[in-house]
């Protein structure tokens, strides 16, 4: 049985009970995956040369709209092709098995370790100005291993953590929100068009923001990792990206504007730490500890969201491939155990080099890539496989899914002439994985196929 072939029947079975993940659950996975440090330290390099009010909130705007494109398109494959793992699943039924296993292979390796390594380093950092007696790196590690444990007893206690998790962040930043309008200093910008905006729009540095801000939306396809372990997922997962995609754009907006409101463009100009800065110009001294604490919360729901996303791709490759079978298995609370803690090791392994950075350097390019072709898939299966039931179809087809491919395609473009190395490093890395995918599918497939209808 090949990748897309397991697709088709093993998933039915697990669908149907009433006990699976929530529309409501599966947003806030959308939401806690997306919502990390980007949002929080971008806007200082984009002032720099885009200072105007109403020209950075276009920016995110266009951001958000990119990534819905990207929603809609997602959607329509994931209802088509309702098991977990993402692009995993969703290259492989498009194209070919071996495609989507050097997506898969890419994701369940580090795909997923080395932001939760990034993000967990980030919440050792921002701990600093609540606990600043406590280096980051065993905060970083706890942080991880916490939520761990956490995803090991089972998706009901996983459910549970990660909306309240993240409902927490959202009324966090909600809160941050109205203080920066209520007590923060009006600064003399204005969010109404002016007749240079165009200029700004049309001009270079708005291209070179709008891949950053891309990757601040990214997560937005978090939802379908998890699709064979939602209830009604032909429903339910376009309802969850596009109500998390919709919360972040309007929490991304809103933030930009109290951090132009409340802050003087001089001060944020060329910062990284954006949100400590407006929030000592908001509430003073105390300002770096606030928003040290928010973040903090903040990242824990976003690492929770990466370490129970990530798993599902290994572990839905080991419903495939005899020799990763190990980790299909689940424990009698519904975990893949064996995938969990293979991700813990890898995340903790880049936490202890401090090899994160160079990692997400590495495989940036390789996760566009493959984000570009399933994407592109949708256009191809309409053309090669009209026939295949849709039980959701791509909204504003085929124009959406061409502006996704437009702007991902000029993100790549900017990867590869400014990080030439590292880009094409990565589809080394990535394409070296057809090599582990051939030696894998020599072995009997008869198990694998068994295993899978358990």
């Amino acid at each position: 049985m090949t990748a897309s072939d397991a697709g088709t029947a093993p998933w039915t079975g697990r669908l149907t009970g009433g006990s699976g993940v929530s529309v409501l659950v599966a947003t806030a996975i959308v939401v806690a995956d997306m919502i990390g440090v980007g949002v929080f330290t971008s806007l200082g390099f984009q002032v720099k040369d885009i200072p105007s009010g109403f020209s950075i909130l276009a920016l995110w705007t266009v951001g958000g709209v990119v990534a819905l494109c990207g929603v809609f398109s997602y959607s329509e494959l994931g209802a088509m092709f309702p098991r977990s793992s993402g692009e995993y699943n969703f290259l492989g039924r498009a194209y070919h098995p071996a495609f989507g296993f050097l997506a898969g292979w890419v994701s369940a390796t580090v795909g997923f370790a080395a932001p939760v390594a990034l993000a967990a380093m980030a919440f050792g950092e921002y701990a600093k100005s609540v606990v600043p007696e406590v280096p980051p790196i065993p905060l970083a590690i706890g942080v991880v291993w916490l939520v761990s444990i956490v995803q090991l007893t089972g998706v009901k206690h996983s459910s549970t953590f990660q909306l309240i998790s993240t409902i927490l962040k959202v009324v966090l930043i909600v809160a941050f929100l109205v203080a920066g309008f209520v007590v923060g200093t009006p600064q003399p910008i204005s969010f109404a068009p002016h007749a240079g905006d165009l200029a700004h729009i049309v001009s270079a540095p708005f291209a070179i923001g709008l891949v950053f801000v891309m990757y601040s939306f990214s997560g937005w396809n978090a939802a379908t990792y998890i699709i064979g372990e939602m209830n009604t997922p032909q429903q339910s997962l376009p309802r969850a990206l596009l109500a998390g995609t919709l919360i972040v754009l309007v929490l991304y907006v809103a933030l930009n504007a109290v951090f132009l409101y409340s802050t003087p463009i001089s001060a944020l100009a060329g910062q990284l730490d954006i949100a400590s800065v407006a929030g000592s110009a908001i509430f003073g001294g105390l300002g770096g500890r606030i928003v040290g604490a928010m973040i903090c919360v903040g990242l824990i729901s976003s690492i929770s969201a990466m370490m129970w996303i990530g798993p599902r791709v290994m572990m839905t490759m080991g419903e495939d491939i005899p020799a990763l079978r190990v980790f299909s298995r689940k424990s009698a609370r519904g975990a893949p155990a064996y995938a969990i803690l293979f991700q813990l090791a890898v995340a903790n392994l880049l936490l202890f080099t401090r090899s994160f950075e160079a990692v997400l350097d590495f495989i940036q390019f390789s996760l566009l890539f493959c984000s570009f072709f399933t994407v592109a898939g949708v256009i191809k299966l309409r053309i090669t496989d009209p026939d295949l039931p849709r039980p959701y179809r791509t909204w504003g087809y085929p124009f959406t899914p061409l502006i996704f491919l437009l702007v991902t395609a000029s993100m790549m473009y900017y990867l590869l002439t400014e990080r030439p190395v590292q880009s094409l490093s990565g589809m080394l890395v990535m394409l070296s994985g057809l090599l582990i995918y051939a030696i894998f599918r020599r072995r009997p497939v008869a198990a694998a196929t068994s295993h899978n209808r358990e």
